[in-house]
Order: structure tokens, then sequence, then C-alpha cells
């Protein structure tokens, strides 16, 4: 497969519009074209290890789910790892992919992957995603109604002067028994402060301005972590045992809310891969589940009676890779091969 075509089908697996602001994601490292891909190659982490792993199986494209180019490089040399990365990667032909946080949004993706270790439960995004674009061009509708039409004529002039001003329209109405003009418009954040101002010369047409807001709407099933309410409560030291078989782990770490037991019932549980203090603090929940937290937001939880399980970052990630393989397979008609890696693994062990 082309690799241009590959990443827009990885694209409509899941758009990059549901990353996050902060976050780097989509096609990284690019060699010249044309480059076929025949295999692409999995990993959550890609070090220089993997690295390795990826060029001795002939990968032609890496899906990192962590973007290993981040933060800009101003030089691409052998001095660093992550540069030495980037040269590894042209040298060989590799190209480079990361989804990240777009993974995570996704109905299918790393937050309802984790959701399962939970066992039997219905789950809402923390945070749901909003559609990429407005229902309509625009942020916000301005609407007025006028009748003196030589006055309402020089006004809408000075309108078609603005930019970003669109689906301007004007229809009849009749306003408390009187004939008069409607008028709309959408216009950006920019340009409603302008048509404000140009309506706010003329107390009539002011009064009688209502402007409204186009809000994005919410998608469903998608967005940052998830809040869980299991069909039956189980017991916080039953649950700790079901996560750790989720995950293949031979141990997790625990911090028990205050007031409550390993026995206390665990009903409600927010979850987020990775590092989940942002997307959890303030949660009402019995249970907070993550990769880490800072040590401050774990004695908050704690302090609100609320029980925190961690498990290192990216083993709340890496299992996902299994089931990314598969959908990946569907999703692409089974015309690569895709490989996971053996090499990534978490940085962290218990000595």
């Amino acid at each position: 497969m082309n690799l241009r075509e590959l990443v827009s089908a990885l694209n409509d697996f899941a758009s990059l519009s549901l990353a996050e602001s902060w976050d780097n994601v989509g096609l990284l490292v690019e060699p010249s074209p044309p480059h076929t891909v025949n295999t692409l190659f999995l990993t959550n982490d890609l070090t220089e290890e993997v690295m390795e792993e990826a060029v001795q199986k002939k990968a032609d494209l890496i899906l990192s789910y962590h973007p290993p180019i981040f933060t800009p490089l101003k030089r691409v040399t052998w001095k660093t790892w992550k540069e030495r990365l980037v040269v590894q990667a042209l040298e060989h032909r590799i190209g480079i992919y990361s989804p990240h946080t777009a993974y995570d949004a996704i109905p299918h993706g790393v937050n309802d992957w984790l959701t399962k270790g939970l066992g039997a439960c219905t789950s809402v995004p923390l945070h749901p995603s909003t559609a990429p674009s407005y229902p309509a061009e625009g942020t916000h509708r301005v609407e007025f109604c006028a009748d003196n039409t030589e006055h309402l004529d020089t006004v809408l002039s000075k309108i078609k002067d603005i930019q970003e001003i669109s689906c301007l329209a004007t229809l009849p109405a009749r306003v408390e028994g009187e004939e008069q003009t409607r008028v709309s418009l959408n216009c950006s954040q920019k340009a409603l402060l302008e048509v404000v101002a140009l309506l706010s010369q003329n107390s009539l047409l002011y009064h009688k301005t209502e402007i409204l807001l186009l809000q994005k709407p919410l998608l469903p099933h998608t967005g940052m972590g998830r809040l869980c309410t299991l069909s039956e409560p189980v017991s916080l030291s039953d649950i700790i045992e079901r996560i750790k078989s989720h995950l293949k782990l031979p141990h997790v770490r625990l911090a028990v809310g205050m007031g409550k037991t390993l026995e206390s019932p665990v009903k409600k549980a927010a979850l987020c891969a990775g590092s989940g203090s942002s997307v959890l603090k303030g949660m009402e929940a019995d249970l907070y589940l993550t990769g880490e937290m800072s040590h401050h937001d774990v004695l908050d939880a704690v302090a609100n009676g609320i029980s925190v399980i961690l498990c290192e970052h990216s083993n709340t990630e890496r299992g996902f890779l299994s089931e990314l393989r598969d959908m990946l397979a569907i999703h692409l008609q089974n015309k690569i091969h895709i490989i996971v890696s053996e090499k990534d693994r978490d940085p962290l062990q218990v000595a």
C-alpha cells in the first residue's frame, strides 16, 4: 500500500482532529516518495531498542502511540537518542506515524480498552469531544429586524464589507402587526465585534438584535477519560485483581480513600490511560484508575474518599496494541502485514 494511502486510511480510523491541541500527531517522519508499506510495526514507545527491532523486521512504517518527536528538533544529528531515531528511520526508509490522544478519544480506543479491566460496566467520556467544525459557517449567528428599507440597505452594505461574514440572508417578517425585514448572518468571533459595533449605532436595530452561539455538537461515546458504572458493586480488592489480570501486571500501586478499606464497594470508577491527573481531577467516583498521578493529586483524591490505582504510565496503554492490530487488519482489508513490537516495555520496574 502506498504510504499516503495508508496514512489517509489511518486518519479515517481515528480522526486526528480528536487529538488534544497540545499533542503532536500524524505522520512525523516521511521517506521520500514513492514509499510502499508492506509491513506496519506497532509500538507504544519508540525507543532505540524498538527501532532496531523495527529495522530487523523490515518495517516500512512505525505506528508509535506516543509521538517520538514532541518538542521541536533544532537539528537532526547523532547526538541525542530522539535525533538518532529520525536518522535511522530515514536511512532505512521507515516512516513514523503517531496517533496518541486521538486514540484516547475514539470509542474503540485506549480508554475503552482499559474499561474492560473493571468487568461488566457502562461508560461515558469524562470530557466529551466536539465535532471538528460548527454546524454552520462561523461561530455566531446574528439576527435583527428593521422596518426602514433605505436605512437597512445602508446597514447591509456596511455589513457586506466586514470580513468573515457568511450566510447573510433577508426575509419578510411581521413583528407586532408591522411588515418588517428580518436579517440573519453568521460570523466569526472577530467579525461579531464589528457587527455589534455597527448595529449599536442605531438603538432600534441594536435592541432588536439577537446573538446566538453556534456550539459544536458533542460526538457520542468520544472524548478523554471514561466514567464507568459497574453492573454490580465490587470490592476494591476484587477490582485490583481484575485490573492486574487485564493488564497482565504482578502488582499495582494503591492509595485507599479516606474512610475506605479493601472491602469497600466500588460502583463508579473514573479512568484515564497514561497520565490522568488533569482528566480525573474533581470527578466524583469511588475509584480513580490511571497510569500515573502527581503526589498531591493522589492526596486530594484520598482526602475526598476516592481510592487510587496507579499502574505506571505505559502499562495502561500497551495492551491495547494487540486489539489495535486486529482492528487495523480489518480496517485495511488485510492488505499489509501488521506486527506488534516485542521489545516495547515500560521503562520502570521493581528492583
